[in-house]
């Protein structure tokens, strides 16, 4: 079966500001995976200090979830990120860019006051759809 996700842009609007689609038509999924924020922590309970190498380890840690779920980078329709104020925004967006490669999903990055804990910096939510 093909992708059941279809990028959304319609001409009558400006074209997104970055790399993402304006919405993502899911027609027909048979499987959803709704994550809880994706916060920058290792196995071994570690955070990096800065919000690059956060951004790079919460990618890390959606690709360990995709594959527990039998998904791939692919099937992720909605991405909503998380950035305390004042953190640069540059390393986050491009990590995403990284990972997604040439796919494109929904998008949207919010700047918060903080997170859950203080050494955090950033953290992302996505849905897929498969």
């Amino acid at each position: 079966m093909g992708s059941v996700n279809r990028p959304i842009n319609p001409a009558a609007i400006a074209p997104p500001a970055a790399r993402y689609v304006h919405a993502v038509l899911t027609e027909s999924p048979s499987r959803w995976l709704h994550t809880s924020g994706v916060v920058p922590t290792a196995p071994d309970g570690s955070s990096p200090p800065d919000v690059g190498g956060q951004a790079e380890l919460v990618w890390t840690n959606v690709a360990a979830m995709l594959g527990e779920a039998d998904m791939t980078l692919a099937d992720i329709v909605s991405v909503t990120t998380y950035v305390v104020a004042g953190e640069p925004l540059a390393p986050v967006m491009a990590a995403r860019d990284a990972f997604l490669g040439e796919h494109r999903a929904a998008s949207t990055l919010v700047t918060v006051p903080e997170l859950a804990q203080p050494q955090w910096r950033m953290e992302v939510a996505i849905i897929a759809a498969a």
